[in-house]
């Protein structure tokens, strides 16, 4: 019999990391929070007050995901303060599609063996966007689990909930033939099709992830790794000023499986996929796996990270005040009588 019990820290969990993880993020924390932050970070449970002024029907929306295989690609290059970014803006478009702007985010971040230092650095990334969209960091969880995740390995998973007047929810009802499809550029893959990615890259060509790539013009893990972009600021000013019908966030399924989602039953949409500039990765990925085009536009975004679609009247005038919030953006398609499906030619 052994002559001191076994611990906790003897099973692979060490409590004093995950205390040290913590102080370690607390200030980016804090700088997510407004005024209306009722708790403070070890809070069993996170609390905002709800300010509902001017609203007649408030509707919360919420979404919860995650950032994919992604994660692998900052393991793999040993950077971390960018997937954090992934996670909270792909959350914020997922809910600006129905018209919600973001109340507050919870993350949680599980790992095989907790690194304070490397938590911290997601958390920071998770922070950074949060307060750039005025989003508080309310709570999260930080797991340490041997055993579930392999050595080295992370994953990371977040949940979003904003607010909508009822009134002013984007539904896709009052979609119609005739209608204008808005393509706003993607900052590259987002954060969709990395396990196809890495076997084309990494396992069929060997390609290094430090590796400069002269079709790219850069080191191939920065590009892979490129923060997924939140459309908040730009759109959220178009609906304020334009009628927007539908909008849809080009996720994991692309164009064939997201734009269908916010049509009415007696509608379709044609997309002309010469009326954007497709980025280098994309052409890139679909050479070196002889993959083809209709894979490429289920599977990736394809340079484009969200649509709108738009009266045919606004349309040219909805694409200039996005150009003028920063966005480039294209009329890419039209909305014809059909049966909600996408079209791309």
């Amino acid at each position: 019999m052994a002559e001191n019990g076994s611990t906790y820290k003897d099973a692979g969990v060490d409590i004093e990391a995950g205390e040290q993880a913590v102080s370690r993020l607390k200030n980016f924390v804090h700088s997510t929070y407004t005024p209306n932050v009722l708790t403070d970070v070890g809070a069993f449970g996170g609390m905002l007050k709800l300010e509902t002024q001017g609203m007649t029907e408030p509707v919360l929306v919420s979404s919860i995901d995650g950032v994919g295989t992604k994660v692998k690609i900052a393991a793999m290059i040993n950077r971390y303060d960018t997937v954090g970014i992934d996670l909270v803006n792909h959350c914020i478009n997922d809910i600006l599609v129905q018209g919600a702007k973001p109340l507050f985010f919870l993350d949680y971040y599980a790992t095989s063996k907790l690194v304070p230092e490397q938590a911290a650095e997601v958390v920071k990334g998770v922070a950074e966007a949060c307060r750039e969209a005025g989003c508080a960091l309310l709570g999260g969880e930080i797991a340490e689990m041997p055993g579930v995740y392999l050595d080295g390995e992370f994953d990371l998973a977040g949940c979003i909930v904003g607010i909508v007047e009822r009134s002013k929810i984007v539904d896709g009802s009052r979609v119609q033939p005739g209608d204008v499809v808005i393509g706003l550029a993607s900052s590259g893959l987002h954060t969709n099709g990395y396990s196809l990615v890495r076997k084309v890259l990494f396992e069929d060509h060997g390609y290094k992830i430090d590796e400069y790539v002269p079709e790219l013009g850069a080191v191939l893990g920065e590009v892979l790794l490129t923060p997924h972009k939140s459309y908040l600021k730009a759109v959220s000013s178009a609906m304020e000023q334009y009628e927007i019908r539908a909008m849809a966030h080009l996720t994991g399924g692309g164009f064939y499986g997201n734009i269908p989602r916010v049509l009415p039953s007696d509608c379709q949409v044609t997309v002309e996929r010469r009326h954007w500039t497709v980025p280098p990765i994309f052409q890139f990925i679909q050479d070196k796996g002889n993959i083809d085009p209709v894979e490429m536009h289920r599977t990736f975004n394809m340079g484009i990270g969200m649509i709108l679609i738009v009266p045919k009247e606004h349309a040219l005038e909805i694409v200039e005040l996005l150009k003028q919030e920063g966005e480039v953006a294209w009329i890419i398609g039209e909305v014809h009588k059909g049966a909600r499906e996408v079209t791309i030619i």
